[in-house]
Parts: structure tokens; sequence; C-alpha cells
């Protein structure tokens, strides 16, 4: 090799220009390739989500015998989603595949030219269910038979039914003006600019004139169209640990006994932990974004089970999807034939649906579909302090103070929380007994004991767009004291 003078001045400037190059170029390569790859998952979580919505949007209805059209589904459920995928759901292309006899069998969403549809299949009685990605949509015989199959009560988790008559409802047209105009006024943008309110429902217990319901709801919903309640199903998922624990199945105060977390500190995380978000458990992201189970695909054990703790168990409030999620494990864990629907039926929630992981656990941190009616129902359950209007109690005596204390360490914010629901007080004009059920997008369910009042509110508010249910509940409850 020949040298030169400048040969060993060269060789370092060369090393470090290459070096730059590397320091400068490399980072920007990989998040180049991140991005693209983002990218990827944001279509594919786009696609899963459409395919979940116009399923369920559309074959909840039916099963309830009302009407959702997918132009519908496309101006309320798919408008306004977070920001990652709103700018993609509504414009990939999709199908809805439906059996001889009419039903809706899956709805597919097309995603990328080298893998599969993302889709949703339908059960007659179970909702819709999301597919893994890279599975393969088919109309089998033996999904058809999914379809057509009865409902049944699982042994060991039903009911005696002996109907409702001992506490009539009576839905009154003439409703009180005052109340007539804060409905109405629900409609508008009043209690929230951008806010989309689909239903408004106000159930009074009055003394000696049974129940009393008063209602509103927009143009294409009625009190047969069902919407996914996102988060109150949290505090259905409470509910059914209720049910459980009146049954014996379980008490709150039960660590979970999951075999996994029985070499660490996650073993001492109870179920009372788990109902007030109070686990300790670290998750990728707080609150409702649980992507890959609720538009990727995922299982709920894939999804919930394996965080580890960052927190000693009921030490930190973090609202987080896998705590509800791993509280109902707790039940299904103890009882195999756990089935939310004999608990609608029991209560009368009849267009009211669970839905499932494709591997059959409940997703009941989010993914039930429900009328304002239904959820009035559910309410009203807990004014009764869990005693059915037949007399038979299906939660424990004292369960209403239970959820309703705010024992566990508490949110930031104006609102409290209890075991599975939020806690209405610290709201200025609004009794201090007063608790609730709160849901993405505007889906609220609120209980006053000590007015004998249920309020509803359902929505399809756009992302940032927030309802203002204290300020609604306020004059609610103010108009019915004209």
């Amino acid at each position: 090799m020949k040298k030169t003078l400048l040969g060993p001045l060269r060789a370092p400037l060369l090393g470090i220009a290459v070096a730059s190059l590397v320091f400068v170029c490399g980072p920007t390569s990989a998040q180049s390739a991140q991005d693209q790859l983002d990218e990827r998952y944001n279509r594919a979580l786009a696609a899963g989500y459409k395919a979940l919505f116009l399923c369920g949007a559309i074959a909840n209805a039916e099963r309830n015998g009302a009407v959702r059209t997918e132009e519908s589904v496309h101006e309320w459920e798919l408008t306004g989603v977070y920001s990652a995928i709103d700018p993609i759901v509504r414009d990939l292309d999709y199908s809805v595949v439906r059996t001889e006899r009419g039903r809706v069998a899956y709805v597919s969403v097309d995603w990328a030219d080298n893998m599969p549809p993302r889709f949703a299949e339908a059960g007659m009685d179970t909702g819709c269910r999301l597919a893994p990605m890279g599975v393969t949509p088919s109309l089998s015989d033996s999904h058809v038979d999914v379809l057509a199959k009865d409902a049944t009560e699982p042994a060991g988790f039903t009911f005696v039914l002996t109907g409702r008559d001992g506490q009539p409802l009576r839905y009154q047209e003439q409703v009180p003006t005052p109340l007539q105009r804060i409905l109405e006024a629900s409609m508008s943008d009043q209690y929230g600019e951008g806010t989309r309110t689909t239903a408004a429902l106000v159930r009074i217990n009055r003394e000696g004139n049974g129940l009393v319901e008063s209602a509103r709801y927009t143009a294409g919903f009625d009190n047969k169209t069902p919407q996914r309640t996102w988060s109150v199903a949290k505090s259905i998922a409470a509910t059914l640990v209720g049910v459980a624990a009146h049954r014996g199945l379980l008490d709150v105060k039960d660590r979970t006994g999951r075999e996994e977390w029985q070499r660490d500190a996650r073993r001492s995380i109870t179920v009372d932990h788990l109902l007030r978000m109070a686990s300790g458990r670290y998750s990728d992201t707080p609150g409702n974004r649980t992507d890959p189970l609720y538009a990727g695909g995922s299982t709920v054990e894939e999804t919930a089970t394996n965080w580890p703790l960052i927190h000693m168990p009921g030490t930190q409030f973090r609202y987080a999807n896998n705590d509800t999620l791993m509280a109902v494990k707790a039940i299904s864990d103890r009882h195999e034939d756990f089935d939310p629907a004999v608990f609608f039926k029991a209560v009368g929630m009849d267009h009211t649906v669970a839905e499932t992981d494709w591997a059959g656990d409940y997703i009941l941190s989010s993914q039930v579909w429900s009328t304002a009616s239904d959820l009035a129902d559910l309410g009203q359950l807990h004014l009764n302090d869990g005693v059915l209007p037949s007399g038979e109690r299906i939660l424990p005596e004292g369960w209403v103070e239970y959820i309703s204390t705010p024992s566990g360490p508490q949110p930031d914010g104006p609102f409290g929380y209890g075991a599975g629901w939020w806690l209405m007080n610290k709201s200025e004009g609004i009794p201090p007994d007063t608790f609730a059920a709160f849901g993405n997008r505007g889906q609220y369910v609120v209980v006053v004991p000590s007015r004998n009042v249920v309020i509803v509110r359902r929505g399809e508010d756009p992302a940032g767009n927030r309802f203002d249910i204290a300020a609604f509940t306020r004059d609610v409850l103010a108009a019915l004291e004209d």
C-alpha cells in the first residue's frame, strides 16, 4: 500500500465522517422504519375497529328488532374516533356478509394487499367477536350453527324468575315541562360543544306511583337500539362480581388466585384491588386504550394478565382496563359456566349483550352493547340494593354501600372512585350519595339513591369533546323539584 503525507490524516477524518453519517442517518432510518410499521399497525387497527363496530351495531340492533344502516354506523360510531385511526377508518373497503336467513354472518374490512382482511363474526346471542390478524373469514356450516343456536342458561349460574309484576314500569308521555326542556337541551350541544347525544332518559321511582320513565332519542335511535357501552361495562362487571359474591363463588377480599402471579408480589392482589383500580400493575397505556384487544384481535389472557407490579397493591389508583378484565377472570376462573346473559335476563336487560374475544373470554371492560332503557334497569337494581322487583336478592346486602365507598386510593379530578363505579360525591349541587358508570364517547348511568332517580345519557361524542354529566345531572334533579 502506497503511503502519502495525507494518508494518516485522511483516515481519521474519513472515520469521523462515516461515524457522523451513521449517527445522523442511523436513527433517522430506524425512525422511518418505525413510522412505517406504526402506520401499518394503525391501518390494521382501523380495519379491526371498523369490522367490529359495523358488525356490533348492525347485528345487535337486528337481534333487538331495530335497524342500523351501514351509513348510520359511519356517521355515528365511525366518526370522531381517536386520532391514530380517525383519518383512515371510514375510507377502508368492507363487506357485510349475511347468511341465507339474512342474519349478519361477519363483516370484513380490507387493509393490506398481502394480508387477509380483518373481520368480526356475529353470533345470534353473543354479539360479535373480532378475529386475530391473519385469520381468513369463511361462512362455514359450523358458523351458521352458532348463529342459529338457542339461548340456554348454564347449570349452576341460573336465577329463578318470578316476573316483574311487583313494580310495573309506566311510560309517561306528558313529562313535566322543566324536565322536558332539559332532555331536549341534552340533544343539542348545551352540555358540551360538539357533543352528540343519541339518547337521554330519566327514570323516577315515585312512592305510590310506580316507576316513571321519560326519554328522548335522536333520529335513527330508539329504545331498542343498542350502542356500545364502552367503560360503563366496568360497572356491569362490578355488578357481576357482586352476583358471584352473593352466590358464594368468591369474596371481594379474596386473592385472585392467578397461578402466574404466585411467584411474586402480585399474589397479594385481591378482587377488591382490581375493582378499585388499585392492583399496582403497570400497563403500556393508561385508561381506555387497550388497542391490541379492542381492535387488534388479541385475547384477554394475552393482553391483561402478565403486566408487572410497580406499586404495592392497594396503594395507587391507576384507571386500567386490565384490572377490570382480571376481576372478571376471577369469576370465570372459579366458574366455567359464567355467562352474563343470565344476569341480563334476570334484571330484564333484554336488549343487552356482552361480547367476547376470539377465545371466548368476556371483554367486560368495554365490549357490551345495550340500550338506554336496559342501562336504566341496571341503575334501578342498585336503587333497590340488589333486589329484583320479584323480591329476589341477587346482590349481597350492603353492596351499594360497598361500591360507592371511596375506600381505596383516589383519582385526581372532580370525581371519586368506588368499586367499579365513579362517585359524584364532590359535585356541587348533587347529592353526595350519587354514583355513576362512565364510558367513552359520552356513556353515562347516574344513580341517585336519595332521590330515587336514575339518569342515562348515551352519545357518540367525538374524541376531545366531553359532555358535562355533572351539569346535566344537576339540571335534571332541579327540574324534578319543580
